[in-house]
């Protein structure tokens, strides 16, 4: 059996296993999904291979791919890649012009593979400012752009095939393999240089966490492959004989699941916060019995602990519960989906809860870029799953928090460091130990529990200490919240500005009868929606110390988006940008000119 240390042993180890699996890898193409078995997939990663070596890709040489969704053809090229010893350098495909420029110019990668026009028009605005860009190639079809076909053309012929096997076995474990460029909340995106051993460690650690039936699961696969966790993730999939289906975007991804029938997927919390509320929005409309009936079923998820905690009546009732509605939940998903991996942010624990009562458990995880990313999982067999934590420390890692809060880490996971930014390096990693910016402590029973990021947290005029993260995901539960970000650095006592849930608050106006307008303009600036969300506010403000209470807040009329720049592509807030955005709102609630 192949040992894996580099992540091109991952197909190998899949075909040795499991055979040839015949939808190994799943794309959808003019409505079809087509397949790729285990074997074509090698076969085709080698074709790659043998087309980069003739056109004089060396070893270390960068290459970056740039696709807006995920696909097989991406998984192909990064074998293809790896196998050369050249490095795979994924880039997000809706970043601005300036940061492509940053990014290929930083990296200095020679060739580029592409996805569709869009990424093309990008590349071509910045390519003369570029040199050492030498060609791009598109997976679709593109007028004027060279396609990923002539390579796989140029690559039948296997007469070089031996040159391939050379560089494979001159790829060691501890060299790097792939720079993952972090978006950033503020100043140049940093590239986090990850070894072949930070991943493959990362992914043999965590994979007895995971409760796949090996060689006999489904997944599907929608979050972007250019982050370290759904890239992890799929090389979990293959470690595990899973067949990857490949979601066509997130809009098509209810049409996705229906026709997949996945028994697995990962998601972030955001997307299964408009899951819940999809679900909850269906229950409104029902009338009688039934709509009694799904609140109940409701108010029970809600209350729902994990191994029989609340005892044989609770336990009676839910059986009930996941038979007449939870079953009918899960349907909707698709019928078979039985786990969910959750990563990226922070998962409110109602939506923990619920999901677990209907028998779609959410794993919910912890993790860095720069720690491949894994650090802590939670996992529902054994005693390892805790509502409100982020689970325990997966094997072979250490974790300890430092004296102010700070969680650092130290494994084989954590990374070489930051390409071409010894200074920083430094900076986070000291006597092996990875700083990983985030607050935290360990329960009594070692789980893990995060608590906001170091660097986020301020302090107000009065001397108290903020941690906005909680403070947020703790109103997010309110579904009058779409996002929110809480301000205050300085000021007497903490604000917020706040995106309401547009869709939600018109349905509510709906239900009772308000004209509150057609335009979020009208919406936010309308005193009976203003009125409503102060009294979610109240409520929720009892959760917290007085000096942590939202005293005001300012509601935004538009979305916040990746594109609009208030989030990173892993939906996290931009707060210094979503500051300077509404800097004339925070005039308004701290009274300044």
């Amino acid at each position: 059996m192949t040992e894996i240390t580099r992540l091109f042993d991952f197909p190998y180890y899949q075909l040795e296993k499991f055979n040839s699996i015949l939808d190994a890898l799943v794309t959808k193409q003019n409505g079809t999904w087509i397949k790729t078995s285990t074997q074509e997939y090698i076969a085709k990663a080698n074709a790659i291979s043998r087309a980069l070596l003739r056109i004089g890709v060396q070893k270390n040489d960068k290459i970056a791919v740039i696709s807006s969704n995920n696909r097989t053809e991406w998984n192909i090229t990064d074998i293809g890649i790896l196998q050369t010893g050249a490095q795979n350098v994924p880039i997000y495909p809706t970043i601005s012009e300036d940061d492509y420029e940053y990014i290929l110019n930083h990296s200095e990668a020679i060739y580029c593979f592409i996805s569709d026009i869009e990424v093309f028009r990008k590349i071509n605005l910045i390519r003369n400012k570029v040199p050492k860009l030498k060609e791009v190639y598109s997976f679709n079809e593109i007028e004027g752009c060279l396609n990923w076909t002539e390579l796989l053309e140029l690559g039948k012929d296997t007469s070089n095939q031996d040159v391939v096997e050379d560089r494979k076995n001159g790829v060691k474990t501890e060299d790097l393999a792939t720079i993952i460029y972090t978006s950033g909340t503020t100043g140049k995106p940093k590239g986090v240089m990850l070894s072949h051993q930070n991943i493959v460690s990362n992914v043999l650690d965590s994979a007895p966490r995971i409760p796949f039936t090996a060689g006999n699961s489904r997944a599907l696969s929608f979050l972007p492959i250019c982050h370290i966790f759904e890239r992890m993730i799929l090389y979990l999939y293959q470690y595990y004989g899973v067949s990857v289906y490949f979601g066509e975007s997130i809009e098509k991804i209810s049409d996705n699941i229906k026709e997949v029938k996945p028994t697995v997927m990962t998601a972030v919390p955001r997307l299964l916060e408009k899951v819940y509320d999809k679900i909850y929005a269906k229950g409104l409309e029902l009338t009688g019995i039934k709509k009694a009936l799904f609140f109940w079923a409701i108010d029970l998820g809600l209350r729902f602990e994990p191994y029989g905690k609340n005892g044989s009546w609770y336990e009676f009732q839910l059986k009930i519960a996941r038979k007449l509605i939870f079953s009918k939940w899960k349907e909707g998903l698709g019928g078979n989906l039985d786990l969910i991996v959750s990563g990226s942010a922070a998962l409110q624990p109602r939506l923990a809860r619920v999901f677990a009562a209907a028998e779609i458990p959410v794993m919910e995880g912890y993790g860095l870029t720069e720690t491949s990313p894994v650090i802590t999982v939670n996992d529902m067999r054994n005693f390892g799953f805790k509502v409100g934590t982020v689970g325990k420390v997966i094997d072979n890692i250490t974790v300890k928090i430092a004296e102010d809060g700070e969680i650092l880490c130290k494994g084989p996971n954590v990374m070489m460091g930051y390409f071409k930014d010894e200074k920083l390096t430094s900076e986070v990693i000291m006597d092996g130990y990875f700083h990983t910016g985030d607050i935290g402590f360990f329960d009594e029973e070692g789980f893990l529990k995060i608590t906001d990021r170091k660097k986020e947290m301020f302090k107000t005029s009065g001397g108290k200490y903020i941690a906005p993260q909680l403070i947020e995901n703790t109103m997010k539960q309110s579904r009058f919240i779409e996002q929110i970000m809480v301000i205050g650095d300085g000021e007497k006592m903490p604000g917020a500005f706040i995106q309401p849930n547009f869709e939600f608050v018109k349905e509510w106006a709906k239900i009772h009868k308000l004209n509150i307008g057609t335009t979020n303009e009208a919406i936010v600036s309308n005193p009976k929606v203003i009125e409503r969300i102060q009294e979610e506010i109240t409520e929720l403000n009892e959760k917290f110390g007085n000096w942590e209470k939202i005293k005001r807040f300012e509601l935004t009329p538009d979305l916040w988006t990746i594109d609009g720049g208030h989030l990173t592509p892993t939906l996290k807030l931009k707060r210094k940008i979503v500051l300077e955005k509404y800097k004339h709102l925070y005039s308004k609630i701290y009274g300044q000119s």
